[in-house]
Protein backbone atom coordinates (compact mmCIF):
# COMPACT_ATOMS: atom_id res chain seq x y z
CA UNK A 1 0.00 0.00 0.00
CA UNK A 2 1.86 3.13 -1.30
CA UNK A 3 0.58 7.09 -0.37
CA UNK A 4 -1.58 8.59 2.03
CA UNK A 5 -4.30 5.89 2.07
CA UNK A 6 -4.12 4.70 -1.36
CA UNK A 7 -5.72 1.47 -1.78
CA UNK A 8 -8.03 1.40 1.16
CA UNK A 9 -11.16 0.97 -0.42
CA UNK A 10 -12.22 -2.53 -2.27
CA UNK A 11 -10.76 -2.91 -5.89
CA UNK A 12 -13.87 -1.25 -7.72
CA UNK A 13 -13.52 2.02 -5.85
CA UNK A 14 -9.99 2.34 -5.21
CA UNK A 15 -9.14 4.84 -8.05
CA UNK A 16 -10.31 7.87 -8.22
CA UNK A 17 -11.55 9.55 -4.51
CA UNK A 18 -15.33 9.72 -4.07
CA UNK A 19 -17.10 12.81 -3.51
CA UNK A 20 -18.52 13.71 -0.17
CA UNK A 21 -21.95 12.15 1.37
CA UNK A 22 -24.74 14.76 1.79
CA UNK A 23 -26.00 13.28 4.80
CA UNK A 24 -29.92 13.85 5.41
CA UNK A 25 -31.80 12.84 9.04
CA UNK A 26 -33.97 9.76 8.56
CA UNK A 27 -35.88 8.46 11.88
CA UNK A 28 -35.24 8.95 15.47
CA UNK A 29 -36.97 6.89 18.07
CA UNK A 30 -37.31 8.16 21.65
CA UNK A 31 -36.86 11.78 20.98
CA UNK A 32 -36.75 14.26 23.83
CA UNK A 33 -39.00 17.00 24.18
CA UNK A 34 -37.49 20.14 25.51
CA UNK A 35 -37.01 19.76 29.21
CA UNK A 36 -37.40 16.41 29.66
CA UNK A 37 -35.59 14.75 31.97
CA UNK A 38 -33.98 11.64 30.90
CA UNK A 39 -33.72 8.41 33.32
CA UNK A 40 -30.57 7.01 33.64
CA UNK A 41 -32.42 3.08 32.69
CA UNK A 42 -33.18 4.83 29.39
CA UNK A 43 -29.54 5.79 28.01
CA UNK A 44 -28.64 3.31 25.03
CA UNK A 45 -25.39 1.61 25.55
CA UNK A 46 -25.04 -0.75 22.48
CA UNK A 47 -26.22 -0.61 18.74
CA UNK A 48 -25.76 -3.34 16.48
CA UNK A 49 -27.12 -4.27 12.65
CA UNK A 50 -27.98 -7.21 12.17
CA UNK A 51 -25.66 -9.42 8.74
CA UNK A 52 -28.07 -8.29 5.90
CA UNK A 53 -28.83 -4.38 7.37
CA UNK A 54 -33.06 -5.47 7.87
CA UNK A 55 -32.60 -5.63 11.84
CA UNK A 56 -31.46 -3.36 14.06
CA UNK A 57 -31.01 -3.97 18.10
CA UNK A 58 -29.91 -1.66 20.82
CA UNK A 59 -29.48 -2.39 24.53
CA UNK A 60 -29.64 0.15 27.34
CA UNK A 61 -28.64 0.63 30.56
CA UNK A 62 -31.49 -0.84 31.85
CA UNK A 63 -30.80 -4.14 30.71
CA UNK A 64 -33.04 -3.74 28.02
CA UNK A 65 -32.64 -4.62 24.15
CA UNK A 66 -35.11 -3.23 21.77
CA UNK A 67 -35.44 -4.49 18.21
CA UNK A 68 -36.26 -2.86 14.98
CA UNK A 69 -37.15 -4.31 11.73
CA UNK A 70 -36.74 -2.57 7.84
CA UNK A 71 -39.79 -1.65 6.27
CA UNK A 72 -39.37 0.16 3.19
CA UNK A 73 -38.22 -2.38 1.41
CA UNK A 74 -41.12 -4.27 2.54
CA UNK A 75 -43.40 -1.49 1.20
CA UNK A 76 -41.82 -1.75 -2.66
CA UNK A 77 -42.67 -5.59 -2.48
CA UNK A 78 -39.16 -6.89 -2.76
CA UNK A 79 -35.66 -7.13 -1.18
CA UNK A 80 -33.84 -3.75 -1.52
CA UNK A 81 -30.92 -5.61 -2.88
CA UNK A 82 -32.75 -7.23 -5.58
CA UNK A 83 -34.36 -3.50 -6.63
CA UNK A 84 -30.62 -1.89 -6.62
CA UNK A 85 -29.55 -4.90 -9.14
CA UNK A 86 -32.51 -3.81 -11.40
CA UNK A 87 -31.41 0.03 -11.05
CA UNK A 88 -34.69 0.32 -9.44
CA UNK A 89 -34.92 4.27 -8.60
CA UNK A 90 -35.96 3.89 -4.79
CA UNK A 91 -37.51 7.56 -4.09
CA UNK A 92 -38.26 6.48 -0.23
CA UNK A 93 -35.10 7.17 2.47
CA UNK A 94 -34.29 3.39 4.74
CA UNK A 95 -37.17 3.69 7.45
CA UNK A 96 -36.94 0.91 10.42
CA UNK A 97 -40.32 0.13 12.65
CA UNK A 98 -40.14 -0.42 16.35
CA UNK A 99 -40.60 -4.47 16.62
CA UNK A 100 -40.31 -5.68 19.93
CA UNK A 101 -38.26 -5.41 23.33
CA UNK A 102 -37.83 -7.58 26.14
CA UNK A 103 -35.51 -7.55 29.74
CA UNK A 104 -32.28 -9.38 28.47
CA UNK A 105 -30.83 -8.79 32.14
CA UNK A 106 -31.61 -8.08 35.51
CA UNK A 107 -29.40 -6.27 38.57
CA UNK A 108 -27.51 -8.91 40.49
CA UNK A 109 -25.77 -9.00 43.52
CA UNK A 110 -22.39 -10.85 44.14
CA UNK A 111 -22.41 -12.07 47.57
CA UNK A 112 -18.78 -13.52 47.61
CA UNK A 113 -17.17 -10.47 46.31
CA UNK A 114 -19.87 -8.01 47.95
CA UNK A 115 -20.21 -6.37 44.39
CA UNK A 116 -23.25 -5.17 42.50
CA UNK A 117 -24.02 -6.01 38.84
CA UNK A 118 -25.55 -3.38 36.97
CA UNK A 119 -27.85 -4.76 34.01
CA UNK A 120 -26.34 -2.23 31.68
CA UNK A 121 -26.12 -3.82 28.39
CA UNK A 122 -22.46 -3.41 26.86
CA UNK A 123 -22.28 -5.29 23.56
CA UNK A 124 -24.91 -6.73 21.25
CA UNK A 125 -24.14 -9.55 18.95
CA UNK A 126 -26.72 -10.77 15.76
CA UNK A 127 -26.04 -14.53 15.40
CA UNK A 128 -27.05 -16.55 11.97
CA UNK A 129 -30.80 -17.00 11.85
CA UNK A 130 -32.91 -19.76 11.22
CA UNK A 131 -36.23 -21.05 10.71
CA UNK A 132 -37.35 -17.33 10.52
CA UNK A 133 -36.56 -16.58 14.18
CA UNK A 134 -33.07 -14.36 15.09
CA UNK A 135 -30.51 -15.11 17.14
CA UNK A 136 -28.47 -12.70 19.32
CA UNK A 137 -26.35 -12.46 22.08
CA UNK A 138 -26.26 -10.03 24.58
CA UNK A 139 -24.00 -9.17 27.75
CA UNK A 140 -23.53 -7.25 30.64
CA UNK A 141 -20.16 -7.05 32.83
CA UNK A 142 -20.51 -10.41 34.09
CA UNK A 143 -23.32 -12.71 32.05
CA UNK A 144 -23.56 -13.20 28.40
CA UNK A 145 -26.91 -14.84 27.19
CA UNK A 146 -28.29 -16.40 23.72
CA UNK A 147 -32.05 -15.27 22.93
CA UNK A 148 -33.88 -16.53 20.17
CA UNK A 149 -36.81 -13.89 18.77
CA UNK A 150 -39.52 -16.00 17.08
CA UNK A 151 -43.01 -14.76 15.88
CA UNK A 152 -45.37 -17.07 17.10
CA UNK A 153 -49.02 -17.74 16.04
CA UNK A 154 -51.96 -16.79 18.35
CA UNK A 155 -53.62 -19.64 19.56
CA UNK A 156 -57.52 -19.53 20.91
CA UNK A 157 -60.21 -22.06 22.12
CA UNK A 158 -63.25 -22.23 20.58
CA UNK A 159 -66.50 -24.68 20.14
CA UNK A 160 -66.65 -24.76 23.91
CA UNK A 161 -69.91 -26.55 24.73
CA UNK A 162 -71.44 -24.03 26.82
CA UNK A 163 -74.77 -22.10 26.48
CA UNK A 164 -73.87 -18.88 25.60
CA UNK A 165 -77.21 -17.50 26.44
CA UNK A 166 -76.65 -18.08 29.99
CA UNK A 167 -72.90 -17.42 30.09
CA UNK A 168 -71.66 -14.46 32.49
CA UNK A 169 -68.55 -13.18 30.80
CA UNK A 170 -65.60 -15.87 31.44
CA UNK A 171 -67.51 -17.41 34.41
CA UNK A 172 -69.76 -20.08 35.30
CA UNK A 173 -73.21 -20.47 33.83
CA UNK A 174 -74.75 -19.44 37.70
CA UNK A 175 -78.49 -20.05 38.11
CA UNK A 176 -79.65 -17.06 40.48
CA UNK A 177 -82.25 -18.84 42.12
CA UNK A 178 -81.26 -19.12 45.26
CA UNK A 179 -82.91 -22.79 46.00
CA UNK A 180 -83.52 -25.39 43.80
CA UNK A 181 -85.30 -28.61 43.75
CA UNK A 182 -84.37 -31.64 41.83
CA UNK A 183 -86.63 -35.31 42.17
CA UNK A 184 -84.28 -37.85 42.65
CA UNK A 185 -82.40 -38.96 39.94
CA UNK A 186 -80.31 -42.93 38.84
CA UNK A 187 -77.36 -42.89 40.81
CA UNK A 188 -78.51 -41.57 44.28
CA UNK A 189 -78.87 -38.00 43.11
CA UNK A 190 -81.84 -36.53 45.12
CA UNK A 191 -84.65 -35.01 43.36
CA UNK A 192 -86.57 -32.86 46.07
CA UNK A 193 -83.57 -32.45 48.15
CA UNK A 194 -83.19 -28.27 48.44
CA UNK A 195 -80.17 -27.05 47.19
CA UNK A 196 -79.14 -23.82 49.33
CA UNK A 197 -76.19 -22.12 47.08
CA UNK A 198 -76.10 -21.30 43.17
CA UNK A 199 -75.19 -23.69 40.67
CA UNK A 200 -74.24 -24.61 37.24
CA UNK A 201 -77.49 -25.49 35.33
CA UNK A 202 -76.00 -28.39 33.93
CA UNK A 203 -78.62 -31.11 33.89
CA UNK A 204 -78.68 -33.09 31.77
CA UNK A 205 -81.90 -33.07 29.12
CA UNK A 206 -83.62 -36.35 28.04
CA UNK A 207 -82.43 -38.04 25.27
CA UNK A 208 -78.76 -36.71 26.81
CA UNK A 209 -77.00 -35.12 24.44
CA UNK A 210 -76.40 -35.78 20.21
CA UNK A 211 -72.81 -35.29 20.50
CA UNK A 212 -70.21 -34.01 23.02
CA UNK A 213 -68.28 -31.05 21.64
CA UNK A 214 -64.54 -30.43 23.39
CA UNK A 215 -62.76 -27.67 23.65
CA UNK A 216 -60.57 -27.06 19.88
CA UNK A 217 -57.25 -25.13 19.62
CA UNK A 218 -57.08 -22.91 16.52
CA UNK A 219 -54.13 -21.17 15.30
CA UNK A 220 -55.56 -17.12 14.40
CA UNK A 221 -54.50 -15.39 12.19
CA UNK A 222 -52.81 -12.97 14.76
CA UNK A 223 -48.98 -13.37 15.90
CA UNK A 224 -47.17 -12.28 18.36
CA UNK A 225 -43.29 -12.28 18.84
CA UNK A 226 -41.95 -14.58 21.69
CA UNK A 227 -38.41 -13.60 22.98
CA UNK A 228 -36.95 -16.34 24.69
CA UNK A 229 -33.22 -16.97 26.33
CA UNK A 230 -31.86 -20.22 24.97
CA UNK A 231 -28.62 -20.07 27.29
CA UNK A 232 -26.89 -18.46 29.68
CA UNK A 233 -22.63 -18.06 29.96
CA UNK A 234 -21.94 -17.42 33.24
CA UNK A 235 -19.43 -17.26 35.90
CA UNK A 236 -16.11 -17.51 33.16
CA UNK A 237 -14.89 -13.95 33.86
CA UNK A 238 -13.53 -12.08 37.23
CA UNK A 239 -13.65 -8.63 35.43
CA UNK A 240 -16.04 -6.25 33.55
CA UNK A 241 -16.92 -8.02 30.09
CA UNK A 242 -15.91 -4.91 27.48
CA UNK A 243 -16.39 -7.22 24.11
CA UNK A 244 -18.39 -10.26 22.64
CA UNK A 245 -17.45 -11.24 18.81
CA UNK A 246 -19.08 -13.84 16.37
CA UNK A 247 -16.98 -16.24 14.94
CA UNK A 248 -17.06 -16.95 11.22
CA UNK A 249 -17.85 -20.35 11.50
CA UNK A 250 -21.22 -19.33 13.01
CA UNK A 251 -20.66 -21.94 16.06
CA UNK A 252 -18.18 -20.24 18.44
CA UNK A 253 -17.69 -16.88 19.89
CA UNK A 254 -15.13 -15.08 22.41
CA UNK A 255 -15.73 -12.87 25.26
CA UNK A 256 -13.14 -10.36 26.73
CA UNK A 257 -12.57 -9.01 30.01
CA UNK A 258 -9.89 -6.71 31.21
CA UNK A 259 -7.16 -9.78 31.45
CA UNK A 260 -8.92 -12.78 29.41
CA UNK A 261 -10.32 -13.71 26.64
CA UNK A 262 -12.89 -16.83 26.62
CA UNK A 263 -13.44 -19.08 23.67
CA UNK A 264 -17.47 -20.46 23.58
CA UNK A 265 -19.50 -22.90 21.41
CA UNK A 266 -22.79 -21.43 21.16
CA UNK A 267 -24.16 -24.66 22.41
CA UNK A 268 -22.13 -25.36 25.30
CA UNK A 269 -23.00 -22.58 28.40
CA UNK A 270 -21.32 -25.11 31.14
CA UNK A 271 -17.46 -24.77 29.89
CA UNK A 272 -15.52 -21.94 27.97
CA UNK A 273 -11.52 -21.93 26.93
CA UNK A 274 -8.84 -19.19 27.96
CA UNK A 275 -7.31 -18.32 24.56
CA UNK A 276 -5.54 -14.76 26.05
CA UNK A 277 -4.38 -14.70 29.31
CA UNK A 278 -2.54 -11.40 30.24
CA UNK A 279 -2.83 -11.40 33.96
CA UNK A 280 0.34 -11.55 35.61
CA UNK A 281 1.71 -13.41 38.20
CA UNK A 282 1.81 -10.42 40.83
CA UNK A 283 -0.79 -7.80 39.92
CA UNK A 284 1.31 -5.25 41.01
CA UNK A 285 3.16 -5.61 37.29
CA UNK A 286 -0.01 -5.29 35.63
CA UNK A 287 0.80 -2.46 32.78
CA UNK A 288 -1.62 -2.88 30.50
CA UNK A 289 -5.30 -4.50 30.34
CA UNK A 290 -7.55 -5.79 27.14
CA UNK A 291 -9.43 -2.99 25.90
CA UNK A 292 -11.68 -4.83 22.92
CA UNK A 293 -11.83 -7.97 20.71
CA UNK A 294 -13.01 -8.96 17.42
CA UNK A 295 -13.11 -12.26 15.48
CA UNK A 296 -11.62 -12.17 11.78
CA UNK A 297 -15.26 -11.81 9.30
CA UNK A 298 -13.61 -14.36 7.22
CA UNK A 299 -10.97 -16.66 9.06
CA UNK A 300 -12.40 -18.16 11.63
CA UNK A 301 -8.57 -19.33 13.16
CA UNK A 302 -8.13 -15.27 13.25
CA UNK A 303 -8.84 -13.03 15.63
CA UNK A 304 -7.34 -9.44 17.33
CA UNK A 305 -7.74 -7.55 20.46
CA UNK A 306 -6.34 -4.13 21.71
CA UNK A 307 -4.87 -2.99 24.67
CA UNK A 308 -4.90 0.35 27.18
CA UNK A 309 -1.27 0.98 25.82
CA UNK A 310 -2.73 1.83 22.46
CA UNK A 311 -1.72 -1.81 20.99
CA UNK A 312 -3.45 -3.93 18.57
CA UNK A 313 -2.39 -7.72 18.79
CA UNK A 314 -3.78 -10.52 16.07
CA UNK A 315 -3.47 -13.97 16.93
CA UNK A 316 -3.25 -17.65 15.20
CA UNK A 317 -5.91 -20.01 17.44
CA UNK A 318 -3.78 -22.78 15.42
CA UNK A 319 -0.55 -21.81 16.94
CA UNK A 320 -1.33 -22.91 20.26
CA UNK A 321 -4.30 -23.81 22.76
CA UNK A 322 -3.56 -20.81 24.96
CA UNK A 323 -2.43 -17.85 22.45
CA UNK A 324 0.15 -16.11 24.84
CA UNK A 325 2.30 -14.99 21.71
CA UNK A 326 0.86 -13.03 18.70
CA UNK A 327 1.27 -13.10 15.65
CA UNK A 328 1.49 -9.51 14.49
CA UNK A 329 1.68 -6.39 16.63
CA UNK A 330 0.03 -3.43 15.51
CA UNK A 331 1.24 0.14 17.60
CA UNK A 332 2.10 3.65 16.82
CA UNK A 333 6.16 5.15 17.67
CA UNK A 334 6.00 7.74 20.22
CA UNK A 335 7.19 10.74 18.19
CA UNK A 336 10.12 11.74 20.72
CA UNK A 337 9.24 14.70 23.42
CA UNK A 338 5.77 14.48 22.75
CA UNK A 339 5.25 12.55 26.16
CA UNK A 340 3.48 14.12 29.07
CA UNK A 341 1.12 12.68 31.75
CA UNK A 342 -1.93 12.14 29.30
CA UNK A 343 -0.15 10.12 26.90
CA UNK A 344 -0.94 6.68 27.82
CA UNK A 345 -4.18 7.61 29.09
CA UNK A 346 -5.38 8.89 25.60
CA UNK A 347 -3.76 6.47 23.76
CA UNK A 348 -5.87 3.78 25.14
CA UNK A 349 -7.64 2.22 22.75
CA UNK A 350 -11.59 2.02 23.01
CA UNK A 351 -12.47 0.38 20.17
CA UNK A 352 -11.93 -1.72 17.65
CA UNK A 353 -13.23 -3.15 14.14
CA UNK A 354 -12.15 -5.19 11.47
CA UNK A 355 -13.47 -4.27 7.73
CA UNK A 356 -15.93 -6.23 5.75
CA UNK A 357 -13.23 -7.74 3.72
CA UNK A 358 -10.95 -8.33 6.50
CA UNK A 359 -7.97 -6.61 5.58
CA UNK A 360 -7.66 -3.21 7.68
CA UNK A 361 -8.52 -2.87 11.06
CA UNK A 362 -10.15 -0.20 12.53
CA UNK A 363 -8.89 1.59 15.93
CA UNK A 364 -10.48 4.00 18.34
CA UNK A 365 -8.18 5.52 21.02
CA UNK A 366 -9.55 9.46 23.12
CA UNK A 367 -8.56 11.78 20.24
CA UNK A 368 -8.20 9.98 16.59
CA UNK A 369 -9.31 6.98 14.42
CA UNK A 370 -6.18 4.74 12.93
CA UNK A 371 -6.94 2.53 10.18
CA UNK A 372 -4.23 -0.54 9.91
CA UNK A 373 -3.49 -2.52 7.10
CA UNK A 374 -2.62 -6.19 8.70
CA UNK A 375 -0.28 -6.92 6.22
CA UNK A 376 1.70 -3.90 7.25
CA UNK A 377 2.43 -3.44 10.93
CA UNK A 378 4.96 -0.76 10.87
CA UNK A 379 1.93 1.77 11.34
CA UNK A 380 -1.48 3.29 10.90
CA UNK A 381 -1.63 3.51 6.87
CA UNK A 382 -4.19 6.55 8.20
CA UNK A 383 -5.24 8.42 10.99
CA UNK A 384 -7.94 11.05 11.71
CA UNK A 385 -7.88 13.89 14.22
CA UNK A 386 -11.48 13.83 15.54
CA UNK A 387 -11.24 16.24 18.14
CA UNK A 388 -7.85 17.71 18.51
CA UNK A 389 -8.86 21.32 19.97
CA UNK A 390 -9.57 19.12 22.73
CA UNK A 391 -5.82 18.61 23.61
CA UNK A 392 -5.65 21.80 25.23
CA UNK A 393 -8.57 20.85 28.17
CA UNK A 394 -7.35 17.54 28.76
CA UNK A 395 -6.51 18.21 31.94
CA UNK A 396 -10.16 19.67 32.70
CA UNK A 397 -11.43 15.92 30.87
CA UNK A 398 -9.30 14.07 33.38
CA UNK A 399 -10.64 15.79 36.43
CA UNK A 400 -14.52 14.85 35.25
CA UNK A 401 -13.31 12.09 34.49
CA UNK A 402 -14.52 12.67 30.33
CA UNK A 403 -11.15 11.44 29.44
CA UNK A 404 -12.49 7.87 30.11
CA UNK A 405 -14.95 7.89 27.96
CA UNK A 406 -14.83 5.39 25.07
CA UNK A 407 -16.10 5.82 21.67
CA UNK A 408 -17.12 3.67 19.03
CA UNK A 409 -16.44 3.39 15.67
CA UNK A 410 -17.46 2.00 12.28
CA UNK A 411 -16.88 1.45 8.47
CA UNK A 412 -18.88 1.45 5.54
CA UNK A 413 -19.57 -1.75 3.91
CA UNK A 414 -17.27 -1.17 0.84
CA UNK A 415 -15.01 0.14 3.35
CA UNK A 416 -14.35 4.02 1.64
CA UNK A 417 -15.44 5.72 4.58
CA UNK A 418 -15.57 5.48 8.89
CA UNK A 419 -17.25 7.15 11.13
CA UNK A 420 -17.12 8.00 15.12
CA UNK A 421 -18.36 9.94 17.81
CA UNK A 422 -17.41 13.20 19.99
CA UNK A 423 -18.91 15.69 22.66
CA UNK A 424 -22.04 17.77 21.92
CA UNK A 425 -24.01 14.77 20.27
CA UNK A 426 -21.71 15.08 17.32
CA UNK A 427 -20.28 12.27 15.47
CA UNK A 428 -17.53 12.32 12.15
CA UNK A 429 -17.38 10.27 8.88
CA UNK A 430 -13.59 10.34 7.27
CA UNK A 431 -13.15 9.14 3.71
CA UNK A 432 -10.43 6.97 3.43
CA UNK A 433 -9.85 6.54 0.26
CA UNK A 434 -6.73 7.89 -1.49
CA UNK A 435 -6.97 11.67 -1.95
CA UNK A 436 -10.46 11.90 -0.25
CA UNK A 437 -10.82 15.17 1.81
CA UNK A 438 -14.10 13.82 3.45
CA UNK A 439 -13.99 14.99 7.12
CA UNK A 440 -17.89 15.82 7.79
CA UNK A 441 -19.17 16.86 10.77
CA UNK A 442 -22.89 15.95 11.96
CA UNK A 443 -24.89 16.67 15.06
CA UNK A 444 -27.22 13.94 16.25
CA UNK A 445 -30.49 15.61 15.97
CA UNK A 446 -33.03 16.48 12.98
CA UNK A 447 -30.87 19.00 11.63
CA UNK A 448 -27.52 17.18 11.35
CA UNK A 449 -25.64 19.66 9.22
CA UNK A 450 -26.85 22.54 11.96
CA UNK A 451 -23.32 22.36 13.37
CA UNK A 452 -21.58 21.90 10.04
CA UNK A 453 -18.49 24.16 9.31
CA UNK A 454 -17.08 25.25 5.61
CA UNK A 455 -13.13 24.10 5.96
CA UNK A 456 -10.28 24.59 3.57
CA UNK A 457 -10.26 21.19 1.76
CA UNK A 458 -6.85 19.64 2.31
CA UNK A 459 -5.57 17.09 -0.65
CA UNK A 460 -4.37 13.59 1.86
CA UNK A 461 -0.42 14.21 1.90
CA UNK A 462 2.57 12.47 3.42
CA UNK A 463 3.35 13.66 7.49
CA UNK A 464 6.59 12.66 9.26
CA UNK A 465 8.09 9.93 9.29
CA UNK A 466 5.33 7.95 8.24
CA UNK A 467 4.80 8.34 4.26
CA UNK A 468 1.73 6.33 4.14
CA UNK A 469 0.23 8.07 7.29
CA UNK A 470 -2.62 10.55 6.36
CA UNK A 471 -3.69 13.15 9.15
CA UNK A 472 -7.19 15.18 8.54
CA UNK A 473 -10.01 16.17 10.33
CA UNK A 474 -8.81 18.72 12.60
CA UNK A 475 -11.16 21.35 12.19
CA UNK A 476 -13.08 23.16 15.18
CA UNK A 477 -16.14 22.06 14.58
CA UNK A 478 -18.10 24.99 16.04
CA UNK A 479 -15.47 25.59 18.75
CA UNK A 480 -12.78 28.09 19.71
CA UNK A 481 -9.60 26.74 19.73
CA UNK A 482 -9.59 25.08 23.73
CA UNK A 483 -12.73 23.61 22.08
CA UNK A 484 -15.40 25.85 24.81
CA UNK A 485 -19.21 26.13 23.59
CA UNK A 486 -18.91 21.97 24.06
CA UNK A 487 -21.00 19.99 26.15
CA UNK A 488 -19.03 17.04 27.59
CA UNK A 489 -22.10 15.98 29.50
CA UNK A 490 -23.67 15.00 26.14
CA UNK A 491 -21.41 12.43 24.30
CA UNK A 492 -22.01 10.30 21.30
CA UNK A 493 -20.38 7.08 22.24
CA UNK A 494 -22.60 4.02 20.22
CA UNK A 495 -23.10 4.49 16.54
CA UNK A 496 -23.23 1.66 14.02
CA UNK A 497 -22.76 1.41 9.63
CA UNK A 498 -25.37 -0.40 7.63
CA UNK A 499 -23.59 -3.34 6.47
CA UNK A 500 -24.69 -2.73 2.41
CA UNK A 501 -25.55 1.09 2.21
CA UNK A 502 -24.95 4.41 3.28
CA UNK A 503 -26.67 4.57 6.70
CA UNK A 504 -25.45 5.41 9.98
CA UNK A 505 -27.46 4.61 13.32
CA UNK A 506 -26.13 7.26 16.15
CA UNK A 507 -27.25 7.04 19.75
CA UNK A 508 -27.53 10.11 21.41
CA UNK A 509 -28.59 9.42 25.47
CA UNK A 510 -32.01 7.84 24.99
CA UNK A 511 -32.60 8.74 21.72
CA UNK A 512 -31.88 6.92 18.33
CA UNK A 513 -31.09 9.17 15.44
CA UNK A 514 -30.88 7.42 11.86
CA UNK A 515 -29.66 9.36 8.89
CA UNK A 516 -29.22 7.93 5.28
CA UNK A 517 -26.98 9.98 2.19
Amino acid sequence: MNGGGEGLAAPATSGAATAPLDWKFSQVFGERTAGEEVQEVDIISAIEFDRTGDHLATGDRGGRVVLFERTDAKENGAHRKDLERMDYSMSKHPEFRYKTEFQSHEPEFDYLKSLEIEEKINKIRWCQTANGALFLLSTNDKTIKFWKVQEKKVKKLSEINVDQSKSLGNGPVVDSTPEISKPYLANGVCKDKPISFPSNDSSIPSGGFPSLRMPVVVTSPETSLLARCRRVYAHAHDYHINSISNNSDGETFISADDLRINLWNLEISSQSFNIVDVKPTNMEDLTEVITSAEFHPTHCNTLAYSSSKGSIRLIDLRQSALCDNHSKLFEEQEAPGSRSFFTEIIASISDIKFAKNGRHILSRDYMTLKLWDINMDSGPVASFQVHEYLRPKLCDLYENDSIFDKFECCLSGDGVRVATGSYSNLFRVFGCSEGSTEATTLEASKNPMRRQVQTPSRPARSLGNLPRVLRRGADNSGADTNGNGFDFTTKLLHLAWHPTENSLACAASNSLYMYYA
